[in-house]
């Protein structure tokens, strides 16, 4: 098995990658989720909607790639199956079936908050390990809060 070497501590090389880990489990829960409402929308606004639960989507994509690219960088494995984002996802899920533009927005709105809150303690508990990854963190959280402050603000209009 080849060797990653890493540019961190054995200490601080575990408590990054479990952050980083938690923040993949996240992101892949939260694009899917997003891709669920975006597949089975309806309501008045489906357009606009359906596009921006696209958006939320590729954001968390993209950043998933990103954490799990770093978490190789320091050296760990990044675990993005999903029998594990199933096992240790907690984000909420819809009902099977058509889901109306309201219910879609309360969810996906709840969810980026969620994810988000615990992005902003993940980059508390990196602040000393590993200030690389502490940046990426605070990147995916900006991203994350401009997404919750969007669907919030399509939410008031609903």
């Amino acid at each position: 098995m080849p060797t990653v070497t890493s540019p961190l501590s054995g200490g601080d090389r575990t408590t990054t990658g479990e952050a980083l880990q938690r923040a993949l489990v996240d992101l892949l829960d939260l694009s899917l989720l997003a891709k669920q409402a975006h597949w089975n929308l309806y309501g008045p606004r489906f357009r606009s909607l359906h596009l921006q639960l696209d958006e939320v989507a590729a954001t968390a994509r993209t950043q998933a790639d990103e954490v799990a690219e770093r978490a190789s960088t320091i050296g760990v494995s990044p675990d993005g199956q999903a029998a594990t984002i199933a096992a240790a996802g907690g984000l909420p899920s819809f009902a099977p079936g058509r889901i109306k533009e309201t219910d879609a927005l309360a969810v996906l709105t709840s969810a980026l908050w969620a994810v988000a809150s615990r992005m902003r303690a993940r980059i508390q508990d990196t602040s000393a390990t590993d200030p690389v990854t502490q940046d990426l963190l605070i990147a995916v959280t900006g991203a994350l809060e401009k997404h919750h402050w969007m669907l919030q603000a399509e939410a008031s209009e609903a």
